[in-house]
Formats: structure tokens, sequence, C-alpha cells
């Protein structure tokens, strides 16, 4: 395996390896240290009965965004595991774009703390809240 030379390679290599990720056509779109940017665009695989997007899409890639955070502050030959997370749900949509951005709060040894805000893009371009998650991670030894 090679070595990643950057918190981008480290978390590009490991979003390729999410079957999820590639089935809810998420698009990882920006990694710096302690921030990870997640783009989903709407579609009809996404929605729920009332053509929203659904939760459980939602409340993954706020997962996994939160979850990458944390990884570009671990330590080299360490992944991260998600112990707890705790979303709400703001408002919801038919269209466009959702946006969600993870932020390291606090990485311990331990754990991590983080949270991801999850905004929607509509076709006009106007932005709004649609859901705010906290999670808490734990460090464990690279398997792979």
């Amino acid at each position: 395996m090679n070595t990643p030379t950057s918190a981008y390679d480290r978390v590009a290599a490991s979003f390729e390896r999410q079957g999820m990720m590639r089935l809810l056509g998420a698009e990882l779109r920006r990694v710096e240290p302690g921030r990870v940017e997640i783009w989903l665009p709407y579609s009809e695989i996404l929605t729920q009965q009332q053509a929203g997007f659904h939760g459980g899409a939602i409340g993954t890639v706020a997962d996994v965004a939160g979850g990458y955070a944390g990884l570009t502050l671990a330590p080299e030959g360490m992944e991260v595991v998600t112990v707890e997370y705790k979303i709400n749900f703001l408002s919801n949509f038919t269209d466009g774009t959702l946006r969600v951005v993870g932020k390291v709060v606090k990485s311990g040894k331990r754990l991590i703390v983080t949270t991801a805000e999850v905004d929607h893009i509509g076709a006009d371009g106007k932005e709004s809240a649609c859901a705010l998650m906290q999670q808490t991670l734990v460090p464990v030894q690279q398997t792979y």
C-alpha cells in the first residue's frame, strides 16, 4: 500500500473504498486539516416518501464528513470509527445539492469530537440550512 502524502490523499483513498458513498452519488470536494466537504446531488434514489432527501442519506453523509475531518488529524496508521452521533434535521428539500462540511471541534488521543453542517444549495444558488450533526469518534488501529 502506498503511504498517502497529504490529508487529501489519505481521505480520498479511504473515500474510494466506501461503497456507500458511490451508491449515494456523494462527491468528495475539499479536504483540509480538521475539515472535509462532501456534496450530495439530489437523486430519486435518495428520497423518502415525500420526495425530499431521506434522513438516512443525510445522516450517512454527515457521519462520513465528520469522520473524515477527524481522520485528517488522527496519527498515521490510525483510522477513526463513530461511537455516536446526534443529528437535527432543520429543513427538507426536493431538489438541488447538499453541501456537507465536517469540522473537528476537539481532537484528543482517545476521542475526537466533530460537527457537520448540512446546507442545501438550490438551482438558483440560494443556500439554506438542512441539518446539523455532532459526533464522537474513537481512533483505532488501521487494519488494511
